[in-house]
């Protein structure tokens, strides 16, 4: 009996252990990290609606002081239009690691960029950059890639 228990207690112990190290491969019997993808990548991508044009696929802004929530979806096209430039990022600390590839997609018109919760800061530096972040139309800066840390949001452009 006391065999059987010791058994027992070892397959237990090496499955929760074999689970604490689990790995996922797509396309690939051997995977190499947490998650490895052998082929290409599809990441949901969405453009914000203006709910104040009916049936329109118009992609908006918030007015000031009402800016639109950025709170789904990984490749966003942001599509600001005179007097709607505001966009708002999620509180940093609600969502660390969430990852948000933002495009202005607008010729004319610069979108800015707020967050609920946390500072800006730009790759490699340790002083916070103002907000709000600014998207100019038709220059360099009109996408950015933005990161939470779990307290604040890093961007690159």
């Amino acid at each position: 009996m006391n065999k059987l228990k010791f058994l027992l207690i070892l397959v237990v112990a090496f499955c929760a252990t074999d689970f604490g190290f689990a790995q996922v491969g797509i396309n690939t019997t051997t995977p190499l990290s947490t998650l490895d993808i052998n082929g290409n990548l599809n990441v949901k991508e969405i453009g914000i609606i203006n709910s104040n044009v009916s049936g329109s696929a118009v992609l908006n802004g918030g007015p000031s002081g009402a800016a639109t929530a950025i709170n789904d979806g990984v490749y966003i096209s942001l599509t600001p239009t005179m007097g709607n430039v505001e966009f708002i990022l999620p509180n940093a600390v609600n969502v660390p690691g969430r990852i948000y590839i933002l495009r202005n997609i607008s010729d004319t018109v610069t979108a800015q960029l707020y967050t609920f919760g946390g500072l800006f800061f730009s790759k490699g530096s340790n002083m916070n950059t103002a907000s709000p972040l600014t998207l100019p139309p038709n220059a360099i800066g009109k996408s950015i890639i933005i990161i939470s840390d779990g307290a604040n949001w890093t961007f690159f452009n």
